[in-house]
C-alpha cells in the first residue's frame, strides 16, 4: 500500500502538521543554495510539496501550503539579509528580524498565488501542469516587478556538475527553473498511484512536458562547446581584494590603511594590462579626490586602474565606477543604474528621511541617484560592461544592452553580506551571468570572493573569502553570441503561459464533457 500522509494522521492533527511540513520542506530546499549545495534537496522538497498540493481540498489550503513553503525557503535561503543590520548594530540590529520576516513572507506571496491559481484553474492531475506554468510565472513576477528581486531563484539551486551552467546559454535562468519544475513535479504522480490505480491516460499529459524537457536538455548539453577548446587572450588583469570589513571601511582611523594596501598590491611586478579595485574602494568623493587619484596611479606605475568611488553631480549622489589613465585622469565613468531599494535608496526618500528612515548604504534623503542605463565602455583590455554589486543579479538588464562587450566586470562590496552564504550566493549569480552571455567576467569584491570567471561560468582564479591579496589572471576570450543573449526570457515566458493555458483548457473541456453527460 502506498504511503498516504493524510491517512496516517488523525484529522485533528493534520491541520497543524501539513502546514508545518510545508514550511520545513521549503527550509530543506534552501539547502540546495550555496554554500551547502545539497543536490538532493530540491527534487525531494518539490516532489513532496507537489503531493501536499494535490491533496489540498480547497484553493485557500493550496495557497497556504505554497506560501508556507516559500516562507521556509526564503527565510533560510536569505538569512544573509540580517548581516547589513549588524554593521551599526546599536542603530539597526532591532530591525534585522523584521526585515527577514517581511522579506520572506512577501516573496512567498508569489508562490502562494501560484499554488492558489493552479488549484482553482485546473482539475485533477492537470493541476501539476498548471503548477509548473504558474510557478514559472511567479518567478518571472518576482524577477521583474517592483525593480525585481530574483535572488535565490530556482536556477540557483545546485543541480550537479556544470548542468546549470551548460543550459544557461540556451534557455537562461527561467528556462533552467522551468526545466527543474518540469523534471520533478510530475514524479509525484508515481508516488501517489499504486500499481493497480496507475492508468496511462492519467500520466501521459504530465509526462509529456517532462520528456520534452529532458530531450531538449540532453540535446543542448551535447551541443555545448568543449571546455578544453577555450581560447585565452594575451591580456592580464590584476584583481585587488583589500578585505575591509564594513564596520571598519569608513572608519577615519582605518580607511586610508585599506587604500594604501590596495596601492601596495597595485605596485607589484610584473605589470598587468589593467588593475581592478572593488566597489567604493576609495573613501572619498570623486569631486575632491584629484590628488588621491594621482597618488593611486603613481603607485600603479602607469597601469590603468578601474575602481569604485562615490560622486556628486548637480546635487545627486552616484555609486560609480571610473577608469583612470596612467596620470590619474578619469577616462571613463559609469554610474550604477539598478539600485538596491531600502539599501541605496528609499522610495519617497525625502519624506522618509524626515521620519528618520534612510537606506543602509545611502547618503542623504532619497539616497543614491540611478545612472541612465548599463553601458559598454572601452578599456585597455577590450570592450567591457561594468556592473556594480547588485546589478549582476539581473540577467534581463545585461541582455538588453545593444552593444555586445568582450567581457563583464563586477565590482562589489560583499562585506555587507557577512562571511557566510551571502557572498557565495552572489558569486554563483555572477557565474551564471558569464555563462548566459558566453563572456568572461572579472569579479572583484572588497572582502571576497574575487574571481576570474570564464565564459562557461567556471572559476579560473580566485581570492578566498575574508582574505586580503591580489591575483594576476589571464583574460579568457569570449565565446560566440549565445542563444539566450539574442532571445532573452521571451521564449520561456511564452512556454509557461502555454502551460497555464493548456491546463486551464483541460478544465474547460472536462466541465463541458460533464454538462453533455449530465445536462
Amino acid at each position: 500500500m502506498m504511503f498516504s500522509l493524510h491517512s496516517q494522521l488523525p484529522n485533528r492533527l493534520t491541520a497543524g502538521v501539513i502546514p508545518a511540513l510545508s514550511f520545513g520542506l521549503g527550509a530543506l530546499m534552501a539547502q540546495g543554495l550555496a554554500p551547502f549545495n545539497w543536490i538532493w534537496a530540491a527534487p525531494v522538497s518539490l516532489i513532496v510539496i507537489a503531493d501536499l498540493f494535490l491533496r489540498a481540498t480547497t484553493t485557500k489550503q493550496a495557497a497556504l501550503y505554497g506560501w508556507l513553503f516559500g516562507c521556509g525557503y526564503f527565510a533560510n535561503g536569505l538569512q544573509w539579509i540580517l548581516e547589513p543590520f549588524q554593521v551599526d548594530a546599536q542603530a539597526h540590529a532591532w530591525m534585522a528580524p523584521f526585515a527577514l520576516l517581511f522579506l520572506a513572507a512577501g516573496l512567498a506571496l508569489f508562490w502562494g498565488a501560484a499554488f492558489a491559481l493552479s488549484h482553482r484553474l485546473a482539475n485533477g492531475h492537470w493541476r501539476i501542469l498548471a503548477l509548473i506554468g504558474w510557478w514559472g510565472l511567479a518567478e518571472f513576477a518576482r524577477a521583474y516587478l517592483l525593480t525585481g528581486f530574483p535572488w535565490a531563484g530556482l536556477a540557483q539551486l545546485h543541480m550537479g556538475t556544470d548542468y546549470r551552467f551548460a543550459l544557461l546559454p540556451f534557455i537562461g535562468p527561467h528556462g533552467v527553473a522551468t526545466l527543474l519544475l518540469g523534471a520533478t513535479l510530475p514524479c509525484v504522480l508515481f508516488w501517489r498511484s499504486s500499481a493497480r490505480a496507475l492508468r496511462i491516460e492519467r500520466v501521459i499529459p504530465m509526462l509529456a512536458p517532462l520528456c520534452l524537457a529532458g530531450a531538449v536538455g540532453c540535446a543542448l548539453l551535447q551541443k555545448e562547446s568543449r571546455p578544453d577548446q577555450l581560447e585565452m587572450t594575451d591580456k592580464t588583469v590584476r584583481l585587488v581584494q583589500p578585505n575591509a570589513p564594513q564596520d571598519q571601511k569608513w572608519d577615519p582611523d582605518l580607511r586610508w590603511t585599506f587604500v594604501q594596501r590596495q596601492v601596495d598590491y597595485s605596485a607589484q611586478t610584473p605589470r598587468p594590462d589593467l588593475i581592478v579595485w572593488p566597489e567604493t574602494s576609495v573613501p572619498q568623493w570623486l569631486n575632491y579626490a584629484e590628488d588621491t587619484l594621482r597618488m593611486i596611479s603613481s603607485g600603479a606605475r602607469g597601469v590603468p586602474i578601474m575602481l569604485g568611488i562615490q560622486r556628486e553631480e548637480s546635487g545627486l549622489y552616484h555609486n560609480s565606477a571610473i577608469l583612470l589613465d596612467r596620470d590619474g585622469a578619469v577616462m571613463q565613468t559609469y554610474d550604477k543604474a539598478h539600485l538596491v531599494p531600502f539599501g541605496e535608496y528609499v522610495p519617497f526618500g525625502d519624506v522618509m528621511a524626515k521620519l528618520g528612515i534612510h537606506g543602509l548604504a545611502s547618503q542623504d534623503g532619497a539616497g543614491y541617484a540611478a545612472g541612465p542605463s548599463l553601458q559598454v565602455i572601452d578599456t585597455p583590455v577590450g570592450k567591457m560592461l561594468p556592473l556594480i554589486c547588485y546589478e549582476a543579479v539581473f540577467p534581463q538588464d545585461i541582455y538588453q544592452v545593444t552593444e555586445r562587450p568582450e567581457m563583464l566586470t563586477q565590482i562589489t562590496n560583499d562585506a555587507w553580506f557577512g562571511v557566510k552564504a551571502g557572498p557565495q550566493q552572489h558569486l554563483v549569480q555572477a557565474q551564471m551571468r558569464a555563462a548566459e552571455q558566453g563572456l568572461p567576467m572579472i569579479r572583484v569584491a572588497n572582502t571576497g570572493i574575487s574571481a576570474m570567471i570564464d565564459p562557461y561560468g567556471r572559476l579560473r582564479e580566485t581570492i578566498p573569502l575574508g582574505e586580503a591579496g591580489y591575483i594576476d589572471a589571464q583574460l579568457p576570450s569570449p565565446l560566440s553570441v549565445t542563444l539566450y543573449s539574442k532571445t532573452g526570457d521571451w521564449p520561456i515566458f511564452a512556454l509557461v503561459v502555454l502551460l497555464v493555458v493548456a491546463a486551464g483548457f483541460s478544465k474547460a473541456l472536462q466541465q463541458r464533457h460533464s454538462r453533455l453527460i449530465f445536462p
